[in-house]
């Protein structure tokens, strides 16, 4: 299925919208100072995803964070169910940094839980914006209600379950995850309500201590890739006549929360074909190629761009850690 939409988007739609002989030519006239400009602001987005994972995990070294978040990220935007083959990956290199699996697992969730959060409030900060400058969007009120819903339920029962005693609730899961184990034939959990609480423990904690640079950092690394879009715009040559920004944010939001659903590794095909159908409403020939050709960029930046530098972040983990095995076998 993936195959099929990218071939259909990339094949079929995206040439609908501009030829790609005219992307590239819009693409190769680009100023070097603007392509400076977004080489550093695409540097900067990807510096903000590692310092909110050493805000959540501040044992980590800066440079262990970018390993960390570049080599899992290269299997998800490539592989058929990559989020799964990422979260491997990602617990590998943190058992051989000295990260327990308690550790790994509040993290996981932490970063997971934020990271779609900040997905879901997205189009309800991008409508009170478009709002405010005198603008609607039907489809972007849809998405902002639903994201809203959806963050005011999860909420809800984040707050009820950091906030209210869960011993006799983790009781009754033991045993009906026992029942349901028994029947297919396999272990039944041992000491779960104790483990379980002992996390629920270590999450209040974690919150108390670092909840606001956590979710300060979250927002950082977000917005930081809303600024790569708006700078691909610019240094493509849209004008804010053509796409103000409140516009290209508002599309930001709508290719976020579209990014949650896995139709593609990376949301890739979906992302490009909902950012330009979105930013191209209303606009001439020429201007569409434009904006065509920033979002190409844009996920050149994003999501093409890391699959290289994932790999090379995982093979030079990989070394680090046969070269340690040999050291250790020789002193053995």
């Amino acid at each position: 299925m993936s195959i099929v939409v990218i071939v259909a988007v990339f094949g079929f739609l995206m040439p609908r919208l501009a030829s790609y002989q005219g992307i590239w030519a819009d693409l190769r006239a680009m100023p070097w100072p603007r392509t400076i400009l977004v080489a550093c602001v695409g540097a900067a987005n990807l510096a903000a995803s590692w310092v909110m994972i050493v805000t959540i995990l501040p044992s980590l070294r800066l440079r262990q964070a970018a390993m960390l978040n570049l080599g899992p990220t290269a299997a998800a935007n490539t592989l058929p169910a990559g989020e799964a083959v990422a979260l491997g990956v990602s617990w590998a290199m943190l058992s051989s940094w000295g990260i327990s699996t308690r550790q790994y697992v509040l993290y996981t969730l932490l970063s997971g839980t934020l990271n779609n959060c900040a997905k879901l409030l997205l189009p309800i900060v991008a409508l009170v914006i478009l709002t405010l400058v005198g603008e609607s969007n039907t489809g972007l009120t849809a998405a902002a209600v639903t994201g809203l819903a959806l963050l005011c339920l999860g909420a809800t029962a984040l707050f009820i379950v950091l906030h209210t005693d869960t011993s006799r609730a983790l009781h009754h899961l033991q045993r009906l995850l026992t029942i349901v184990l028994r029947r297919m034939h396999r272990p039944a959990p041992r000491q779960l309500a104790p483990a379980l609480t002992d996390f629920h423990q270590r999450a209040r904690a974690l919150l108390a201590e670092r909840g606001v640079r956590i979710v300060l950092a979250t927002v950082t690394a977000h917005l930081s890739m809303a600024l790569v879009l708006l700078t691909c715009l610019y240094a493509s040559g849209v004008t804010q006549a053509q796409v103000p920004w409140p516009t290209a944010l508002a599309a930001f939001a709508f290719a976020r929360l579209l990014s949650a659903l896995p139709i593609t590794p990376g949301g890739v095909g979906v992302i490009e074909l909902s950012l330009t159908g979105y930013l191209a409403i209303g606009l001439d020939g020429p201007t569409i190629t434009k904006v065509t050709a920033a979002v190409l960029l844009f996920r050149a930046i994003t999501y093409l761009l890391p699959i290289p530098l994932g790999a090379a972040a995982y093979l030079t983990w990989r070394s680090s850690q046969i070269r340690t095995t040999k050291e250790l076998s020789d002193e053995r």
